[in-house]
C-alpha cells in the first residue's frame, strides 16, 4: 500500500474520487493538493465527509509552480485534475498558463517520486464545435483556449509516460459535462431552471449534451487504471459520458421525474432568447451581478456535444447509472440542490 496524491484535488471531482480510491482498500492515504482550501470550494455534504475522514489530508500548492511538496508515504497513483475549466470566467492566458504549465509540473513531480501510475482528466473541448457524432479515434480540432491547452496538456503527460514505456501506466480521460451533489455548474443551474419554471427551450429539443454522474466517473476511470495490463495497454484514452448523451428534453425529463413535478417547458425562439441573454448580461455585468443567462451559455444550449464513449462500450464497461439513476442519487445525497 502507498498513498494517491491527487492534484487540483478540493474541487469537485477530487473529493469524490478522493472517497471512491479509500473505498478500494488499496491506500493508506490520499493527499488533496490544490491553491484553495477545500471550505472555498466544495459544498456542505462533501466537505463535512471529507473532514471527518482522517486519511484525507488538503495540502495547500500551486501547480503552476515547481512542486516541492513530499509525501512520507510512498506514491501509488497521482491524479492531475488540477486545471482552470470554466467557459465563460477566464483569459485564454489564463487556460494555458495553469493547464499547460500544470502538466509540465505535475509530471514533473511524479517522475521524482518514482510513480509509475497517473491519471490526467482531459476534456471534450479539445473535439471542437460540430454536430458530428465523435468518438475516440475523431481527430481533435479545438477552436478555444481551454480547448487547445487540454489536448497539449494531454501531450505532456503522454510524454511522460514515453519516457519509461514498460513501466509507466497513463490514463487519459476525456468527460463530457461532469455533475452531481456539489457541482454547481451547467447541470445544476438547468436543474434550478426547469424546477423554478424559468427553463424555456429554443429548437434545443433533441440537441445532444455528452453527461456524465460524478461517481460514474470515478468508477470508470479507476476501471480503465485496472484493466490496462489485461488489454495490454500503457496508455489508455477514453471519453467519458453516458451512451449516448442525453438530449436537452431527455435531461428535462428526468428532472421532472426524479423531483416528481410536472412542468410544460414552452418554446421561445433561439433570437430571442439570445436578444434577452445580451439584454441582461449588459445591465448585470456591470454592477457585478452574477446570472444564469450569459450569451455564452445560451449559445451552448443549442450546441450538440455528441461525444460518444465507444472506448468504454468497446472494452465491455459495466454502467453503473442510467440518467434518472444519477439524479436521484443526487438527490438523495443532497435533497437541499433540488429544491
Amino acid at each position: 500500500m502507498g498513498c494517491a496524491v491527487i492534484f487540483g484535488g478540493t474541487g469537485f471531482i477530487g473529493v469524490f474520487f478522493a472517497k471512491h480510491l479509500l473505498d478500494t482498500g488499496r491506500f493508506e492515504k490520499i493527499y488533496l493538493f490544490d491553491k484553495e482550501p477545500m471550505s472555498e470550494k466544495v459544498s456542505a455534504y462533501r466537505r463535512a465527509e471529507v473532514e471527518s475522514n482522517s486519511n484525507i489530508e488538503v495540502i495547500l500548492g500551486d501547480v503552476r509552480q515547481k512542486i516541492d511538496w513530499l509525501p512520507v508515504e510512498p506514491v501509488a497513483l497521482a491524479v492531475n485534475f488540477a486545471a482552470v475549466h470554466r467557459e465563460p470566467g477566464h483569459e485564454d492566458q489564463e487556460y494555458y498558463e495553469t493547464n499547460l504549465l500544470g502538466a509540465e509540473n505535475v509530471c514533473a513531480w511524479v517522475e521524482r517520486v518514482d510513480c509509475s501510475s497517473l491519471i490526467f482528466t482531459s476534456s471534450i473541448s479539445p473535439y471542437g464545435i460540430s454536430e458530428e457524432i465523435k468518438d475516440e479515434r475523431t481527430l481533435p480540432v479545438p477552436v478555444t483556449a481551454y480547448g487547445s491547452s487540454k489536448l497539449t496538456a494531454e501531450k505532456i503527460h503522454q510524454i511522460w509516460q514515453a519516457r519509461n514505456t514498460l513501466a509507466r501506466r497513463l490514463v487519459i480521460v476525456r468527460p463530457g459535462v461532469v455533475f452531481g451533489p456539489g457541482e454547481g455548474g451547467n447541470v445544476s443551474r438547468l436543474i434550478k431552471a426547469v424546477l423554478h419554471r424559468y427553463f424555456f427551450y429554443m429548437g434545443n429539443r433533441d440537441t445532444r449534451k455528452a453527461g456524465v454522474y460524478v461517481k460514474e466517473l470515478c468508477n470508470a476511470m479507476w476501471w480503465v487504471l485496472q484493466n490496462q495490463d489485461a488489454r495490454g495497454e500503457s496508455v489508455s484514452l477514453f471519453n467519458m459520458s453516458m451512451n449516448p448523451g442525453p438530449s436537452i428534453k431527455e435531461y428535462v425529463t428526468a428532472i421532472c421525474s426524479v423531483a416528481q413535478v410536472t412542468r410544460t417547458v414552452p418554446q421561445v425562439p433561439y433570437g430571442v432568447m439570445l436578444a434577452a441573454a445580451y439584454c441582461i448580461d449588459a445591465f448585470a455585468k456591470p454592477l457585478g451581478i452574477k446570472h444564469p443567462f450569459s450569451p455564452v451559455r445560451i449559445r451552448k444550449l443549442v450546441r450538440s456535444n455528441n461525444i460518444l464513449p465507444n472506448y468504454l462500450v468497446e472494452q465491455g464497461y459495466p454502467f453503473v447509472y442510467n440518467l434518472e439513476e444519477a439524479f436521484s442519487d443526487w438527490k438523495q445525497s443532497c435533497p437541499e440542490e433540488w429544491k
